[in-house]
């Protein structure tokens, strides 16, 4: 049985039994998809440079930085160039991480689950808050 089942069947000792264990199957299936989701997003990383290649930075699936490499070309611009350039590769990663988990909740869960539509909201508006503030830094209460 698919769908809850009617009142005949429900009253049915064996039918009810075989309505739980698929019950119970769904269940468990949708635990070890929502399992798969959670450590596959945990583990994601994205790097991404800046277009004038002074900057490359890689950020965890939470977006927090853990990487960046500077190139010798910092060395012939301004200090606020080699910062908005870090801004700009740290915006592009973090796009990127967000998209990816969006990816990855449709892969594992169904693109019809509400798990992977949560997470998929959830990133995009990760993505919104970027583009708004621009500068790929998102600030308290943003």
């Amino acid at each position: 049985m698919t769908g809850f089942p009617d009142a005949e069947a429900f009253l049915d000792p064996d039918a009810s039994r075989e309505y739980l264990r698929g019950w119970h199957q769904r269940v468990e299936t949708q635990a070890a998809r929502a399992q798969a989701t959670s450590e596959r997003i945990a583990n994601l990383r994205a790097g991404a440079k800046d277009g004038n290649g002074l900057a490359e930075v890689t950020v965890e699936s939470t977006g927090v930085l853990v990487d960046l490499k500077l190139t010798d070309r910092i060395h012939r611009v301004e200090p606020d160039v080699v910062a908005r350039a870090v801004m700009e590769a740290l915006r592009k990663a973090r796009v990127q991480v967000a998209e990816r988990s969006k990816q990855i909740a449709i892969e594992e869960m169904g693109p019809g689950s509400l798990t992977a539509r949560t997470i998929g909201a959830r990133a995009q508006q990760l993505v919104d808050q970027l583009d708004a503030a621009g500068d790929g830094v998102l600030r308290r209460g943003e």
